[in-house]
């Protein structure tokens, strides 16, 4: 691995040179195919540099709003969206034949699982076919969805190579993985690290120029696999120490007299070799509950078990079903049956202060309660208009009363957005299920708190 160093050129082909020129003299068209929390902060940055940015998606709905300069975005300012889309700099389209206008071609779809939890590479896959049609000579392809080893050479490249051009040769790609975190206020696409691997010095060379149009710090790295491998890695560093902490609460609430969140707070006093992670309810958004089997499925390929993997995976997965037991257990406690039984789920989103609802562990929740005969739930979050799970669709903005909160058998936070008034809701409700630590501060109505990871 190396750090990007413009004043280090590679040795390029005339179509590299092509490129490079254009990529330096900002007049490169950046072709982004896929218009969500990946795609749209990375076309924002360079229409905010002055490229020319075109992007893709087959959502009419975002294609309109952009072109009309409003943001859908949280995370991004509605005022810079406003401005590069006035100043013709950001423009988007349903039409993948206009990427033929495009230098550069960042790839930024989904990539979920299926219903057996293998990878499915449609989006990918159907991004390569559509590029396919319009490429040409000098251009450059980015694929930034998180994906396992190998996709880029042996999934990728050879749907692009049945255009009859030769890649490093006539055209150029590489993986850059995205490093997007929802909500974060320090950390966004602009100045946050980034990895390249591209197939071949050259490509690589190439896609590092282009994210250092916009991103200071680049580390190139040998190939593709690596930085594909590089960006699983971060996420299953989380995945596992995540699940090293549920595992450690469920114990604690076994335990006489220990609460999870005071040993990890005490634990982070250590200046070296600590990192902090807490316990919940479940893990969310699109990497964490994904990227492990990822992995566990290419690892079978060469007669591997990721053992340590999958069952962080499983340990994490087990949380929703442990929070819907403690809730059981309260509505048990009082004299009604669980099909009369009220209970109120705080916070839809998978994390606080956002309004990103992928993976949830709100949804795993609300079905498991549907399942143990519980129908009547609502939920709330001030973050989102709606949720649905379970075949039902929860409105989600309403005052949490006194007189409504009361009504509910049990409280379970599920999301701690700052906007709960966590002192108000334990004064008021009935029983409180905390898997957030939110009510660490509140001294009146304990009594009623059922903490996550406590015996206390």
């Amino acid at each position: 691995m190396k750090i990007f160093d413009l004043t280090n050129p590679a040795t390029l082909s005339d179509n590299g040179k092509a490129l490079a020129e254009k990529v330096q003299s900002k007049q490169s068209v950046i072709g982004i195919i896929g218009l969500g929390y990946v795609g749209l902060p990375i076309g924002l940055e360079y229409a905010k540099k002055g490229y020319p940015v075109l992007g893709v998606d087959v959502s009419e709905e975002k294609v309109n709003l952009l072109n009309a300069g409003t943001n859908y975005n949280e995370d991004l300012s509605d005022e810079e969206i406003a401005d590069v889309v006035a100043k013709g700099h950001l423009s988007a389209t349903t039409d993948f034949a206009r990427l033929t206008e495009a230098d550069v071609i960042f790839i930024a779809v989904p990539t979920p699982f299926n219903e057996n939890k293998d990878p499915d590479l449609g989006f990918v896959l159907s991004a390569g076919r559509e590029t396919a049609t319009i490429l040409r000579q000098g251009q450059l392809v980015i694929l930034k969805s998180t994906t396992f080893p190998g996709t880029t050479e042996d999934y990728l490249v050879p749907i692009l190579e049945a255009s009859g051009l030769k890649t490093g040769v006539d055209y150029f790609v590489a993986f850059s993985p995205e490093r997007v975190d929802p909500g974060n206020k320090v950390y966004h696409t602009g100045n946050t690290p980034i990895v390249v691997g591209g197939v071949g010095e050259e490509s690589t060379y190439l896609a590092s120029l282009v994210n250092h149009a916009i991103i200071d710090n680049v580390y190139m790295v040998t190939n593709p696999k690596i930085a594909e491998l590089e960006k699983l890695l971060e996420n299953i560093f989380r995945s596992v120490n995540i699940a090293l902490v549920n595992e450690l609460a469920l114990l604690c609430e076994r335990m006489d007299g220990i609460n999870i969140w005071e040993v990890i707070e005490a634990a982070s006093t250590k200046p070296f070799g600590f990192m902090k992670f807490t316990p919940g309810p479940g893990i969310g958004g699109h990497c964490i509950p994904i990227d492990p089997y990822y992995l566990s499925w290419l690892a079978r390929a060469y007669d591997f078990e990721t053992r340590f993997i999958t069952l962080s995976a499983n340990t994490n997965e087990s949380m929703p079903y442990h929070v819907v037991t403690k809730i059981i257990r309260l509505i048990a406690e009082q004299p009604i049956t669980l099909k009369d039984a009220k209970v109120l789920v705080l916070g839809a989103a998978f994390k606080k202060n956002v309004k990103d609802l992928r993976h949830s562990p709100a949804e795993p929740i609300i079905e498991h309660l549907v399942d143990a005969g519980v129908t009547h739930i609502d939920v709330s979050d001030p973050w989102v208009e709606e949720y649905e799970a379970a075949g039902r669709t929860f409105p989600t903005n309403f005052e949490l009363t006194p007189e409504r909160l009361g009504s509910y058998h049990c409280v379970v936070i599920v999301t701690d957005h700052d906007a709960f008034d966590i002192a108000h809701i334990v004064a008021h409700a009935r029983h409180v299920v905390d898997t957030r630590n939110m009510t660490r501060d509140v001294a009146t109505g304990r009594e009623k708190i059922t903490l996550l990871g406590s015996s206390l």
